[in-house]
């Protein structure tokens, strides 16, 4: 399979190559060339294979110039040995919801299924090529930890991880910056998450500089992330059974919605991908209005949504723009000015797929409260503004992706139901741990300083 870049169809990529750069030089995000699309006989042919089967099926199709069918099933058995779910990912009823559990990973958080895969993917890489990568990431919270917990202790692989300062939860913070490896290193920006973000994008750009380290990301717009994340929503189709299905996707950067969107592309019949958002509402503003235009990003109790730019719309943005990378690269340069409007037939387009809803603070206060009354299930705050969309949107009978697990966030589950709960006991050391972290200034050339006096 060949890729390219919404910015610029003119060149062509494989694997290897948007794997390890995860940016394209023009800035812009890889796509296939093509797509497979499945048709119902052989959707059928899949429907009863385990999570790591489907896995390996799935990824395949993408990869198979990089890794062999037979390295990538064993590579996909190796990244899932450690959850706590034989199956990866777990279904469970919350009345007419049915919650997608996708935090059984390591950091308890749903960024395990993607992370724990590309770890060893760069093990992989590593062990075929004489090379040494620095992986520089941003992080609204969970992305990090689960980055780390997959790259620590790996020869010839260093991460960097940004968070924004004091803005993610204790937890969030603590599972990053407890651990305790020469090849990890965190850093807290002075700023949000939209901040070091940026600085990530910049680093990248600056090419002397990301190939004088040999740079490397694992956002969410690393493409190996978006189709390990593609799996389970086949999986979760195949597991139910049913004609067509709908998901709400609580999302920031809208790279677990774009996977579904993904997954509906290849032929699985997803009736509407429901883009749940908390007060940082652009993506729902740009579903229900067109309006694409970025606010200054709100401190909340689901710090890991608190984004304003979410870098993934690119792709839909290149997609429902008939797969035109100069329209796309144009409107990506009014995106930037943070002035772009999305057109009235293209925002019809979107809507064929995507519905979108939006909770305020007291909301998911709230819908953590009821929950736990009624079904005694404990919701994070994600999940909570999942559940918030597909009931304000009447979508009762769907599938709610369920991104972490609660007691990542203490202070919303207090404040709604004045319990916390426990960290499993294998991740309780990191409540008292002495931890390790650089703060630094909201300044691109001071990170990149801190980065290469570590190389």
């Amino acid at each position: 399979m060949k890729y390219i870049s919404t910015r610029d169809s003119s060149k062509d990529f494989n694997f290897e190559q948007i794997f390890i750069k995860g940016l394209a030089d023009d800035g812009g995000l890889y796509v296939p060339k093509s797509l497979k699309r499945y048709s119902s006989d052989e959707l059928y042919k899949l429907e009863n294979l385990s999570y790591n089967e489907l896995s390996t099926e799935l990824i395949n199709l993408f990869s198979e110039d990089f890794i062999s069918k037979e390295e990538l099933s064993s590579l996909i058995k190796k990244s899932y040995s450690t959850f706590r779910e034989k199956e990866v990912i777990k279904l469970s009823n919350l009345g007419e919801i049915i919650l997608l559990e996708l935090f059984h990973g390591p950091t308890l958080a749903f960024k395990d299924i993607a992370m724990q895969f590309i770890g060893n993917l760069y093990e992989y890489y590593l062990s075929k090529n004489d090379k040494k990568i620095n992986i520089v990431v941003a992080t609204s919270g969970d992305t990090g930890a689960a980055a780390i917990n997959a790259i620590k202790g790996k020869s010839n692989l260093n991460i960097f991880v940004l968070h924004p300062n004091n803005k993610i939860s204790s937890v969030q913070r603590k599972i990053m910056t407890t651990i305790d490896e020469k090849n990890v290193f965190n850093i807290a920006i002075e700023g949000n998450f939209d901040d070091c973000q940026n600085i990530v994008k910049q680093m990248f750009c600056d090419l002397e500089f990301s190939k004088s380290i040999n740079m490397s990301g694992v956002n969410s717009i690393n493409w190996a992330r978006i189709i390990a994340q593609t799996v389970y929503y086949f999986y979760t189709y195949f597991k139910l059974g049913k004609k067509t299905i709908s998901f709400s996707v609580p999302t920031g950067n809208f790279g677990d919605v774009f996977a579904g969107y993904l997954a509906k592309k290849m032929g699985l019949p997803i009736d509407k991908l429901i883009v749940a958002t908390n007060e940082n509402d652009i993506l729902h503003r740009a579903i229900s209005k067109g309006d694409y235009v970025s606010r200054e990003v709100r401190e909340t109790i689901s710090p890991s949504m608190d984004i304003q730019l979410a870098s993934n719309f690119e792709r839909l943005i290149y997609y429902v723009n008939n797969s035109d990378s100069e329209k796309t690269a144009q409107i990506m340069k009014k995106v930037n000015q943070n002035s772009y409007q999305i057109e009235k037939n293209n925002l019809e387009i979107i809507r064929k797929d995507f519905l979108s809803e939006s909770c305020n603070e007291q909301e998911i206060l709230d819908i953590i409260k009821k929950n736990y009354e009624e079904n005694n299930i404990i919701l994070d705050p994600h999940t909570a503004i999942g559940v918030g969309a597909a009931k304000k949107i009447s979508f009762n009978d769907c599938v709610v992706l369920s991104t972490a697990h609660p007691c990542k966030f203490p202070d919303a589950t207090k404040n709604a139901i004045n319990k916390y709960e426990k960290l499993p006991e294998e991740l309780e050391y990191v409540l008292n741990k002495k931890e390790n972290f650089q703060v630094l200034k909201n300044n691109t050339q001071e990170v990149k300083n801190f980065v290469k006096s570590k190389v």
